[in-house]
């Protein structure tokens, strides 16, 4: 750790109190999250350290101190740490840095006894305040006032206020639609060939979209064929259309109008004028994954196109492409994820939560990873060992591997097991998804814009938040929690 006097004591009035001077930390050893505390603050405080221009690997931050001793701690990617190269000591607290800022030129350092006992209370200070002997941090997590947030907010809301699905359009690309007619056997191939894990649906006879398959809807047909009391048999999937399952699946979700017919969903789509912020809102307040931005240029919709599938990840690129150059600005930006109401985190010893995190081993059966996509209304699942470390995650998506040779006509959903269906999807073909994309992780000390940065990533919907070193899950956060935060 390297150490330079910056400044010379300046009144209180000046941005430093008197009888202090400002201090450049340094951490040369590279990390992603650096932050450094000590008795120069009284434990109480860790300060944010910033990468230096061009030297990526290297951490600064500038802090004011007071003439004599002080102990002080790095913590790197979730974990204590001092720097060897530097002054250090060992407590019973562990290895910590060493200052010496001297009175005046005159002043010799003082050591010994005196030395020893001025550790002591200062590492009481550190055990107290940020409980380094069992690694958890109190009260020391960066804050924002709350007309911070809602300017953050606005900026953002504007933004997206003043820009059109026309900026989602990619210069080139295609969009999968299918036919209602289709039997569902053939659509579940078709989406598998393609990589993609849903497309609209086209009525011929009305001349208009009217809906979505999706992987969910293959999941409900899969576990519809292991119960032993359904109507639906395997030979009957070679003719049953998606417009007859959509018609069932109202029946079996009691959809019904003043008749007592079955009534399918509507299609929640968009127009190309819609701007960004009513599209994510159709998205969040319809819980749906994707909306197709539909086009058509007589005042009756006839003749609609498709031009697009908006996503959450489509307007969240766009957010992040705007304001990552000028992401300081946005104070609500900087904070760590832990400190703002956002994901679903495993609750601490003696906390409740209102909606447990659902986790899975490798040798849970895929019957069993499939009812907890249904029953807890998640995307994926995050999946882990003994030791609750990050193994894999299981996707809805996931389900069109089984596609690949026929699989599902003859496996038991009780029999195979999750890590066989995800070496099922490591064999198969995603031109769409990089499955190296797949397990983007974080620190709960990561900031909300190196959050939003994974999700920036091809095929990321979720980021799984781990332990340090461990991989231990501690919490997932996904594109609507992102959403529902910052349009509040």
């Amino acid at each position: 750790m390297f150490v330079s006097r910056m400044d010379s004591g300046r009144e209180a009035g000046g941005g430093v109190a008197a009888g202090t001077v400002l201090m450049r930390f340094v951490w040369p050893h590279g990390g992603r999250s650096v932050l450094i505390t000590g008795s120069f603050n009284g434990w109480g405080e860790l300060v944010a350290m910033a990468p230096v221009e061009g030297c990526p690997r290297v951490f600064q931050a500038i802090c004011s101190i007071t003439p004599g001793y002080h102990l002080y701690k790095f913590y790197v990617d979730g974990e204590w740490r001092y720097d060897e190269h530097q002054s250090w000591v060992t407590s019973e607290y562990g290895l910590v840095n060493t200052l010496l800022f001297p009175m005046d030129a005159n002043c010799n350092p003082t050591m010994g006894s005196e030395l020893h006992a001025n550790m002591e209370l200062d590492n009481e200070h550190f055990r107290r305040v940020v409980h380094v002997s069992d690694g958890t941090l109190n009260e020391v997590s960066p804050t924002i006032s709350e007309a911070d947030v809602q300017a953050s907010r606005h900026r953002i809301s504007v933004f997206l206020s003043t820009q059109t699905a026309y900026e989602l359009l990619p210069k080139s690309g295609k969009v999968v639609a299918l036919d209602v007619d289709l039997p569902v056997k053939q659509a579940f191939h078709i989406l598998y060939e393609q990589g993609v894990p849903m497309a609209p649906l086209w009525d011929f006879s009305r001349g208009q979209f009217v809906g979505v398959l999706s992987a969910l809807d293959f999941i409900l047909i899969l576990r519809e064929l292991g119960n032993h009391g359904s109507n639906l048999t395997e030979e009957e999937l070679d003719t049953h259309t998606i417009a007859a399952w959509k018609e069932g699946k109202a029946y079996l979700n009691r959809q019904f109008d003043g008749h007592g017919r079955a009534v399918t969903r509507q299609l929640i789509h968009a127009g190309p004028f819609d701007n960004l912020k009513e599209v994510a809102l159709k998205i969040l307040r319809n819980d749906v994954c994707t909306v197709p931005i539909i086009h058509s240029s007589s005042d009756d919709g006839s003749f609609p196109q498709l031009l697009h599938l908006a996503s959450l990840s489509g307007i969240l690129k766009c957010i992040f492409r705007y304001f990552r150059h000028v992401s300081g600005s946005l104070s609500v930006l900087q904070l760590p994820i832990c400190s703002i109401p956002l994901g679903t985190w495993v609750p601490k010893i003696g906390e409740s939560n209102g909606r447990p995190l659902a986790m899975l081993r490798p040798s849970a059966s895929l019957s069993a990873a499939l009812n907890l996509l249904i029953h807890a209304q998640v995307s994926s699942i995050p999946i882990v060992d003994d030791n609750d470390s990050l193994v894999d995650i299981y996707c809805r998506s996931d389900i069109t591997a089984l596609a690949k040779d026929r699989v599902y006509t003859h496996i038991n959903l009780n029999e195979m097991t999750i890590h066989q269906a995800l070496q099922l999807g490591q064999d198969s073909f995603y031109p769409y998804e990089l499955r190296s994309q797949r397990c983007q992780m974080c620190l709960r000390s990561d900031s909300l814009f190196k959050v939003m940065e994974r999700f920036a990533n091809p095929g990321v919907r979720q980021v799984i938040i781990v332990e340090a070193g461990s991989k231990r899950v501690e919490g997932i956060v996904t594109l609507s929690d992102i959403f529902r935060f910052l349009l509040g």
